[in-house]
């Protein structure tokens, strides 16, 4: 059975399409840019900053589907610079630090709303 997970602590969708969907115990996380839920609005324009903010999205969206990113078993990280790649992969680095999930991370020129960085995830429920 498919449900649905959304939760105010993340930005809502903007088209058509979920925060999250759960089903068979995977719960599969859209893309996450990196919109503060609070201002509606990126940090800084900082490679830093957003991909903390995506990373702090996604786990309130995991965190509402009742796993966090320890469950993670798959990310995907869209940037839209690929020189920002290990800048990005330091802060990624402060979330995942052991078991860390399988990854796929390149460049994808133009991103919604000029954001740096976008990334999706999957996680198996426990």
């Amino acid at each position: 059975m498919k449900k649905v997970i959304a939760t105010e602590k993340a930005p809502g969708a903007i088209g058509p399409y979920s925060q999250a969907i759960e089903v068979n115990g995977f719960v599969f996380v859209s893309g996450q840019l990196p919109i503060d839920p609070e201002t509606g609005a990126f940090p800084k324009d900082c490679i830093y900053a957003q991909t903390k903010q995506s990373i702090t999205n996604l786990s309130a969206i995991l965190k509402e589907a009742g796993c966090g990113l320890e469950d993670v078993v798959k990310t995907t990280v869209f940037l839209s610079d690929i020189e920002n790649f290990a800048a990005m992969n330091e802060v990624y680095a402060e979330f995942f630090k052991t078991e860390c999930p399988a990854r796929s991370a390149f460049e994808a020129a133009n991103l919604p709303k000029g954001a740096l960085v976008e990334i999706e995830a999957i996680a198996a429920k426990k």
